[in-house]
């Protein structure tokens, strides 16, 4: 298959480019590089530097590779600046995004997966969530990955087949690639950071209705959603237009505390650490079923555990720090 994947230079587009390599497929990568890194990009895909709202450089793209199939993983994706900027996160996310829908049209592709959030949910009263829950985001990055995909639903109507894929909390690194985010806001590489003598880890909130009072995530390891994204591909060159939709994570939630534990054991010390107040919007408990995935990409994740995901990522940057 001849696939482009947008945001191919960051963290889940990179490392689901090399799986797609790995598995025989041929890519191209569309980034500006703003937020990606070039040196991501694998060995063995193609490299242009467009915006996907540059509508006539992407059809030029898509014809010339004659890509048969598209994986959207370009995006804003940072909730606190979405709410200092939600401009920025509406003109990228949903403008950018209908303009590539519009250049895939017009260069005749039919198949598009969607990186998408659990965001889209806000705070939900129950968990497990399930994909027909209320959509109720409570930051602009939400509404704007939510305000995509509804849009992209609708071009069913010129025959598009899509999938979005809502995806937990995404941890863990491949061989080569691991989180670079700047500013990194994810748990697991700040708490790593920590133990490699960065500021000390802030917890936010220890009052929870939770078992240590610390809220609860459900982790996904980035191989495991880059295989997700293989598998939605398959089947949207298998599916009538129209759209599915599907939750990804473990099925299951750690605590804050929980994963700091964990960590602990992997790298054999004590991580500093603080605690701070909760953040706005935080809810306590954010764990996805998985039952849709598995009936229709015949997916479940391969390495569940906490141990799998920390102890892969501690491993790159030991790689790193010895080269």
């Amino acid at each position: 298959m001849r696939v482009l994947v947008t945001g191919g230079a960051g963290y889940i587009g990179a490392i689901t480019v090399e799986q797609l390599i790995l598995s025989g497929h041929d890519v191209v990568v569309l980034d500006t590089l703003v937020t990606g890194h070039r040196e991501n990009v694998a060995p063995g895909a193609t490299l242009a530097t467009h915006s996907v709202r540059d509508k006539e450089k992407v059809v030029e793209v898509l014809r010339e590779h004659r890509i048969e199939a598209v994986l959207h993983c370009a995006a804003r994706s940072l909730v606190g600046q979405s709410m200092e900027d939600p401009a920025l996160y509406f003109t990228e996310n949903v403008v950018g995004g209908i303009a590539l829908l519009d250049a895939i049209r017009e260069a005749g592709v039919d198949r598009i997966v969607f990186s998408c959030t659990a965001a889209v949910y806000g705070e939900p009263e129950k968990v497990p969530i399930r994909e027909t829950w209320p959509t109720q985001p409570v930051n602009p990055y939400g509404a704007s990955k939510l305000s995509f995909e509804y849009a992209m639903g609708w071009y069913q109507a010129y025959g598009l087949r899509s999938v979005s894929l809502r995806y937990f909390n995404v941890a863990g690194a491949s061989e080569h690639h691991g989180e670079r985010h700047d500013p990194e806001t994810h748990l697991v590489p700040n708490i790593l950071a920590a133990a490699q003598g960065g500021p000390p880890l802030t917890i936010f909130g220890d009052d929870y209705p939770t078992a240590d009072g610390t809220a609860i995530r459900d982790y996904i390891h980035v191989l495991d959603l880059a295989d997700a994204h293989i598998a939605a591909l398959t089947l949207t060159g298998e599916m009538e237009p129209g759209q599915q939709i599907c939750n990804l994570g473990s099925g299951s939630g750690f605590s804050v505390k929980q994963v700091l534990d964990v960590a602990t054991t992997v790298v054999g010390a004590e991580i500093p650490h603080q605690y701070g107040p909760r953040r706005a919007g935080d809810p306590p408990a954010l764990i996805a079923s998985n039952d849709k995935a598995e009936e229709v990409l015949s997916w479940r994740p391969q390495r569940g555990t906490l141990q799998e995901m920390i102890g892969s990522a501690w491993a790159l940057l030991q790689k790193s720090d010895v080269g």
